[in-house]
């Protein structure tokens, strides 16, 4: 959906967000998340805040050919540290213990990036896939372990968080997890169709 002045809705959402916010979305199909995942990261690099991507290879392909066709110069902003892109599985290989985060190995590899990220003073907003890799995998605890350390740094540091999980990955049995997840977010975004 666009505005009259031919402003797509997300993108206004996205570049009004605060400083310092922990955003959460469930989202149906990929096509949403990634409309969402751009419009978060583009706003981010459009405003002069360095944007990490912790994602599957899949959405981090998808995301760069979209920034890529939106004549965002990725490649520029991945040399400056403005844009970051991780897998999911090599960050969480970093701070997994077994099948449970690492308090001190999560912030030191948190710390590490957000170092990188604000060469210059620039602000950082993260997107972190890595709670829906682990929730998908059966490891509820685990998630909400991690959301909780997400929303500890992100208060320490001041940065903005975005999470997101396909609704797919939510059972009855998983109703009372999916309120500790959302409650340790300080916003339920609502799926921003693509324009």
């Amino acid at each position: 959906m666009q505005d009259g002045d031919g402003t797509r809705t997300h993108d206004v959402f996205w570049a009004e967000i605060a400083p310092c916010e922990h955003l959460v979305q469930l989202y149906e199909d990929d096509d949403v998340l990634l409309s969402s995942l751009e419009g978060f990261a583009a706003a981010g690099l459009a405003v002069g805040d360095a944007v990490v991507v912790i994602a599957t290879p899949e959405h981090l392909r998808a995301l760069r050919e979209r920034l890529t066709a939106s004549d965002i110069d990725v490649i520029a902003a991945e040399n400056q540290d403005r844009y970051i892109a991780l897998t999911a599985r090599e960050a969480l290989s970093e701070f997994m213990l077994g099948a449970w985060p690492d308090e001190t190995l999560f912030r030191s590899f948190i710390a590490r990036t957000l170092r990188r990220a604000r060469s210059g003073g620039r602000r950082v907003r993260a997107f972190g896939e890595m709670v829906a890799v682990l929730w998908a995998e059966g490891h509820n605890g685990a998630t909400v372990r991690l959301e909780h350390l997400w929303e500890q740094l992100r208060q320490e540091e001041a940065f903005s968080v975005f999470c997101a999980y396909p609704r797919t990955g939510f059972t009855r049995d998983a109703s009372e997890s999916l309120d500790e997840v959302r409650a340790t977010h300080s916003r339920v975004v609502d799926a921003l169709q693509p324009a």
